[in-house]
């Protein structure tokens, strides 16, 4: 358990939070949440112990062990990947490790210490250490074929998965993590979500992922109006709650409003009549008894975006024919082709480091593919947003006045400005340079320069990363409201299934192209493919079975073989059956007769069997897939 008694925390005149009393209790994981600067991270640092309180009081057990989540992964450069994930337990690591000395000493071998230390080992499971934090990197996306290097190999955002692993690896009694899912990809943050759905103890999490709060929290502590409020439920129903709350008191507040005009009309009316002078006297004092409480204003602010195409383009936008690209014998993209239609909403996704941000690019002219053509559609206009928001690198000293003017150099003052104000940039914000800008702003601000150039093709690579909750949905509405095409990599799932009407996911095995929603897509392939266990899981059983089938007799191999290619040919001929029928009824809906007086019904039974024809068709594509990576499976060199 945690307690914190009217505790406040303040930096000159500006008061994040006062007067705050709350206990976190074990069992629960509560969402932290609030407005970027609202005093979110300072609150987990004051619980944690790394930053003083200005006034109240902390109280933890001095038996809880507390695994916070750090960004300090220079540490450890030079260490195995492996020895940092158990450093986590640290009085064990150390345990474990003066041990080996005491092995590896020609000196007089000291026993008393030697159990001393093994009685450590023994106490807090060192010896299952290791196998843990191995199943927690596993789990984060870290092979185990990596494990004993240096963590100077990975790059940035899987050092910071180490890290992750690191605190989980220590089974302390409370977790305290800011934005634990930065850097995980699908797979990773499912996992994680898995593990704390498991976890015992306490956790407090600070994250902007709709998602991820709901099916981990089971309350959340609101950072707002200068005080901390604890919600019980996840994150849906605390806004629901937080929305309700505000509603009530602005009621309250109408009616007492309303009291007072009533009084006051009373007394305007017979204040001069002698007759009524008493009762006036009366109102005037039951209006001094009314009290109003002004509501505070909330932290939290929304961005306007708003994204207006100058013109549409063609109906197709982008064609991808054969895409490329290796990095050294590292292959991200191997054979990729798309075609992207008009109006389609199209998310990439996959695990870090498929080539997804690799494609866009490609897609965009910022890197050369290895071999295929990348074709923009007629009157194709695209717009870019890049995870490293490298469209600002060449900004130099300039304004954000300046930079966003430049992309509407025939506009006035009072437009620019209008385009700042709208993503939360007044005043003498205008004059900040664009290098002193955060990560937030700088996405905010390249936002508003894709808003001033209307472009008909937005492709935004990881929009959220940056973005605090408010200004996510912002962007959620602002994107659902735009009439052009919309390409994006995200790993945020709300916001995939807020804006998705077809989805690509990267894999190893290939492209998976599904046209419809991420929770249709869902519904089709299983979320158990996004769950990492049960991709180990699978992993294995495959190896297995290849295994099992390296040992099969080849008649037996051969008849297995003939069976596949029967039942592959026969789903070809079926498949080829259905798809001419649906041009031929595509055919048949260009006659106008069909749209005429009394043909209605002959319209509708052709339109509810091409979409019946279509299902069929993408059920059995699938079980043509399944038959055809069966058969390669099969294959002598497999």
């Amino acid at each position: 358990m945690i307690a914190v008694s009217d505790l406040g925390k303040s930096f000159g005149a500006q008061s994040l939070f006062e007067g705050v009393s709350l206990q976190f209790n074990p069992g629960n994981r509560y969402g932290l949440v609030g407005a970027n600067g609202s005093g979110k991270s300072t609150l987990l640092r004051i619980l944690s112990g790394e930053e003083a309180a200005s006034s109240g009081i902390v109280s933890i057990p001095k038996k809880l062990r507390l695994g916070v989540l750090k960004q300090d992964h220079f540490r450890y450069e030079t260490m195995p990947i492996i020895d940092v994930a158990m450093m986590g337990n640290l009085e064990v690591w150390n345990a474990m490790a003066e041990k080996e000395r005491l092995l590896h000493e020609d000196s007089t071998f000291e026993s008393d210490r030697y159990a001393e230390l093994e009685d450590v080992i023994m106490r807090y499971q060192g010896y299952s250490l290791e196998a843990r934090a191995a199943e927690i990197l596993e789990g984060l996306g870290i092979p185990t074929s990596v494990h004993r290097e240096h963590l100077s190999t990975l790059s940035g955002g899987f050092k910071l998965r180490v890290l992750l692993a690191q605190v989980l690896a220590a089974d302390p009694g409370a977790l305290l993590m800011d934005e634990p899912t930065n850097h995980l990809d699908i797979v990773s943050i499912r996992w994680l979500e898995k593990f704390l759905d498991a976890y015992k103890g306490l956790a407090i999490v600070i994250s902007h992922d709709h998602r991820f709060l709901d099916n981990v929290c089971t309350h959340i502590a609101d950072v707002d109006y200068e005080t901390v409020m604890l919600y019980t439920g996840n994150f849906t129903a605390f806004e629901a709650a937080k929305e309700a709350e505000r509603e009530r008191k602005e009621a309250e507040i109408t009616k007492r409003e309303k009291q007072i005009a009533g009084h006051m009309a009373f007394v305007d009316r017979f204040r001069a009549k002698a007759t009524k002078a008493r009762q006036a006297q009366s109102k005037i004092k039951m209006i001094e008894k009314i009290v109003i409480e002004k509501l505070p204003e909330s932290s939290r602010r929304y961005p306007k975006f708003r994204f207006r195409q100058r013109r549409p383009s063609g109906r197709q936008a982008l064609e991808l024919d054969g895409i490329c690209k290796a990095w050294g014998d590292n292959v991200v993209l191997k054979d990729v082709s798309l075609k992207v239609e008009r109006g389609d909403r199209m998310a990439i996704i996959g695990p870090n480091g498929i080539g997804k941000s690799t494609l866009l690019k490609i897609a965009v002219g910022d890197l050369a593919a290895d071999a295929g053509k990348v074709t923009w559609g007629y009157e194709a206009n695209p717009g870019y947003f890049s995870q490293d928001h490298s469209e600002l690198s060449g900004a130099g000293k300039q304004s954000i006045e300046a930079w966003l003017w430049e992309a509407a150099p025939g506009e006035s003052i009072g437009f620019v400005r209008g385009h700042l104000g709208h993503v939360l940039f007044t005043g003498d914000d205008a004059d900040k340079p664009v290098r002193a800008l955060s990560g937030g702003e700088s996405a905010r601000l390249v936002f508003a320069r894709l808003s001033v150039l209307g472009p008909n093709v937005l492709v935004l690579d990881e929009p959220t990363n940056h973005l605090d909750i408010e200004a996510i949905e912002a962007l959620v509405t602002a994107l659902t409201e735009f009439d052009g095409t919309l390409i994006f990599v995200s790993h945020d799932r709300w916001f995939v299934s807020r804006l998705a009407n077809r989805i690509v996911e990267i894999s190893p095995k290939g492209l998976n192209d599904f046209r419809g929603t991420y929770d249709e897509y869902l519904e089709r392939c299983g979320d158990d493919h996004l769950d990492a266990d049960a991709v180990l899981l699978k992993l294995r059983r495959a190896k297995k079975v290849q295994e099992a089938r390296k040992a099969e007799p080849e008649p037996k191999r051969q008849n297995r073989l003939k069976a596949l290619e029967k039942k592959r040919d026969e789903l070809t001929k079926q498949i080829e059956a259905m798809e001419a029928r649906v041009h031929d009824i595509s055919e048949r809906f260009l006659d106008p007769a069909l749209f005429g007086k009394g043909a209605q019904a002959e319209s509708r039974k052709l339109e509810d069997e091409q979409k019946l024809l279509k299902r069929k068709i993408e059920d059995q594509m699938a079980e043509w897939e399944k038959v055809e990576a069966e058969l390669e499976a099969s294959k002598p060199h497999a």
